[in-house]
């Protein structure tokens, strides 16, 4: 749903969207599952943002994960943008959802918000032989590498800590998240004065 606002400015007063008015501001959502099409719209709000100089950019996060290569893509991108980005936890920031999460500079998670990892899925559709059954494991491996390099990059924690965390569904409540080093702050205001619960 839409939902649209008054604004008022030199030119009198008119209706815009909620979004447009926050994205002005250098905010933006992940509020859905992480696809080929959400991650596309991501990229091009995040590229758009940094070419106006904005000095923050802020991607609230309540996201049930996805594909892997798309979700690859938008970290990839929030690592490569000269502007720092901000990513905030207001629901949860589950698999891939989480990766994303870890791209922020700052990492902020609201109280009973957490985030989920776990090694990646292999989804099997039709009959398959064991050749292409074990090209699929093995590419699965690889995928199971990088998620996990980037937890261990981000989290200052070793593989072998992160793989021990990531060979079942994790959730990590906002408390564990921050131990854990997944999260950088804790926060109970939304804005530019967020006031810190713990650090």
């Amino acid at each position: 749903m839409k939902t649209n606002v008054l604004n008022e400015s030199s030119k009198g007063t008119e209706v815009i969207r909620l979004e447009d008015k926050l994205f002005d501001s250098g905010i933006i959502f992940l509020d859905g599952e992480v696809d080929q099409d959400s991650c596309v719209t991501l990229i091009q709000q995040l590229l758009y943002l940094e070419s106006r100089n904005i000095k923050e950019i802020t991607i609230y996060i309540n996201s049930p994960g996805g594909e892997v290569i798309s979700g690859l893509s938008v970290y990839d991108t929030i690592m490569g943008l000269k502007t720092p980005v901000k990513t905030v936890a207001i629901g949860t920031a589950a698999s891939m959802g989480s990766i994303i999460f870890l791209a922020g500079k700052k990492r902020y998670m609201l109280p009973h918000s957490r985030v989920l990892i776990h090694d990646p899925l292999l989804t099997l559709s039709g009959t398959k032989s064991a050749l292409a059954l074990d090209k699929d494991a093995r590419h699965l491996m690889e995928i199971r590498e990088v998620l996990a390099g980037i937890i261990s990059k981000r989290t200052g924690r070793t593989l072998e800590e992160v793989y021990e965390k990531t060979k079942e569904d994790t959730y990590l409540s906002a408390k564990e998240a921050l131990d854990f080093g997944i999260a950088t702050r804790i926060i109970t205001h939304l804005g530019q004065d967020e006031r810190k619960v713990s650090a």
